[in-house]
């Protein structure tokens, strides 16, 4: 056990806590908080994750990180950011092999078949024509020579035709612009999603939005790199799977009847959040604050 491990169990202790309490205050793996304790950072996801869950620890045990970690820098191993990023898993699979599929069933219908399908039909209507042609020539040569016109309908005037066509013209464009209209008053009588700028509270850690004008309340995660990611609602239940997630992986939750949800970033640079598809911005910089919780909070109805 370290030197830092120790500090830390032993201020563990003091406060009371178990590592499964502890483990449910900040969100770190029991397994984790254990290697913390001993010193094994052999165990931990990377390099990056060290200081960042030293630093959870410490906050949750009452103790001064920046304190810590600065005086037992020499056992902490080097932060290397390469280590920090994850080649992600690949969640495209099942598109390529429908892909394949579509491509193979293309190429099995371009072959002989196809050509003998597509001359068919021409050949199909060619005859068509052929037999109304000499229909018509056959009925024309049975027809007496002296066979009396009968008078014909007089077929309606071009000027009234025109006139009805335009009042028909006219109509439908007037109820095209009536349409129209009411499209458009509806798309602006419906309230528009509100996003508040985030405020960031006293431990530089938790940033709060506020959400107005919608009654929608999803909420999506995109991992970028290598990411501890977790959300709860307003009673600190867990939403979903929580835990270690690789690059390209996303995470959707439906948070629909919640007052707020709280996401949890270990490593804020690689995660983007959306809240019904709007993107949330960082207002710290994850440079600055690597670990950040993102509250999203339901603006109370008037």
């Amino acid at each position: 056990m370290t030197e830092l491990g120790a500090r830390l169990k032993e201020a563990r202790i003091a406060k009371g806590y178990s590592l499964d309490d502890l483990q449910e205050k900040t969100k770190i793996q029991k397994r984790y908080l254990s290697a913390i304790e001993e010193g094994n950072y052999g165990v931990m996801p990377g390099t990056f994750y060290v200081r960042a869950f030293i630093k959870q620890y410490a906050e949750a045990v009452d103790l001064d990180a920046t304190e810590l970690l600065e005086t037992y820098k020499t056992e902490l191993p080097t932060n290397k950011t390469a280590e920090t990023l994850g080649s992600g898993v690949s969640i495209q699979k099942g598109d390529q092999v429908s892909g394949n599929k579509r491509r193979s069933n293309v190429a099995r219908s371009s072959g002989p078949n196809k050509k003998f399908g597509d001359v068919m039909p021409k050949f199909v209507v060619a005859l068509f024509i052929v037999v109304i042609i000499a229909g018509f020539a056959f009925l024309m040569l049975k027809q007496p020579s002296n066979t009396v016109e009968e008078p014909k309908e007089t077929p309606k005037t071009q000027e009234n035709t025109n006139v009805d066509t335009s009042k028909n013209n006219a109509t439908n464009a007037t109820d095209k612009k009536e349409e129209t209209k009411k499209e458009e008053t509806k798309k602006e009588d419906q309230p528009k999603q509100k996003l508040s700028d985030g405020e960031v509270s006293a431990d530089n850690i938790t940033t709060t939005y506020t959400l107005s004008g919608t009654k929608k309340f999803s909420i999506r995660v995109d991992v970028t790199g290598e990411n501890w990611v977790g959300i709860t609602d307003e009673n600190g239940t867990t939403l979903g799977e929580s835990g270690m997630f690789a690059a390209g992986d996303q995470i959707k939750e439906n948070a629909k009847g919640k007052k707020s949800v709280r996401i949890r970033l270990g490593a804020a640079a690689n995660g983007k959040v959306f809240v019904n598809g709007e993107e949330v911005k960082f207002v710290t910089s994850p440079s600055e604050q690597p670990t950040q919780n993102i509250v999203i909070k339901l603006a109370e109805e008037e």
